[in-house]
């Protein structure tokens, strides 16, 4: 699970437990269930978590466990050089389609507005530097595949994506590092058809993502 600094959120954020909407479910009726997984403050309290309703009541460790059954085999990246805000987005759709871990490439902190609480339930690992991050990978025989719209790069639709690999994305505007870029295998685009240079990086990500689960994920469980 998510260990690293992280900006904290407001008391608004935390879970949505003060958005104007109520989300999630009260208390669980008696009597309550005894399955280890479940937490007895939520059995008690009501479970107002951003959890799908088959975690409803579960604990937090409980859930991290029964994702780490079924995490896909691709990898998220994230250069962190100037505090990205997009990194909590990213992080919230990691989770969303099941990265088995994602990495933040450069300065620690970053903001987990945009996760909605979601790191509580996905592996971050922080890397002080890009080399950090390739020895981590190099070690496990890992691809790295750049995400970004540089001359040459391959279209995301029809060029190879394994299914071991891990996704690489660069800072909102600038784009991957030129180091990054060096150290990718493929670099690859999401086409565009308007009149703006780029699209937002947690939009990117979230397409690449689902492009890798398009491919490889299995859906047949639902």
């Amino acid at each position: 699970m998510a260990t690293d600094d992280v900006d904290a959120p407001s008391a608004a954020e935390d879970d949505g437990q003060a958005c104007a909407r109520v989300v999630g479910v009260g208390p669980h009726p008696q009597p309550w269930p005894t399955a280890a997984h479940f937490d007895p403050a939520l059995l008690a309290d009501g479970d107002r978590r951003n959890v799908v309703d088959g975690y409803r009541y579960w604990r937090v460790e409980a859930i991290v466990a029964d994702l780490d059954r079924r995490r896909h085999g691709f990898e998220i990246a994230i250069e962190n050089l100037e505090r990205d805000a997009n990194i909590g987005a990213i992080v919230r759709s990691a989770n969303a389609f099941g990265a088995a871990a994602v990495h933040i490439v450069g300065q620690r902190r970053w903001n987990r507005r945009g996760a909605m609480m979601t790191e509580r339930y996905q592996h971050v690992h922080h890397h002080g530097a890009l080399v950090g991050l390739l020895d981590d990978i190099g070690a496990r025989d890992l691809p790295l595949l750049g995400i970004d719209n540089l001359p040459g790069a391959l279209p995301i639709a029809s060029a190879p994506l394994p299914a071991r690999c891990v996704l690489l994305f660069g800072q909102e505007g600038p784009g991957l590092s030129p180091q990054a870029r060096l150290a990718c295998a493929a670099v690859l685009t999401i086409p565009q058809y308007g009149s703006t240079r780029s699209i937002n990086a947690s939009a990117a990500a979230a397409i690449a993502m689902h492009e890798w689960c398009r491919r490889h994920a299995d859906r047949t469980g639902g």
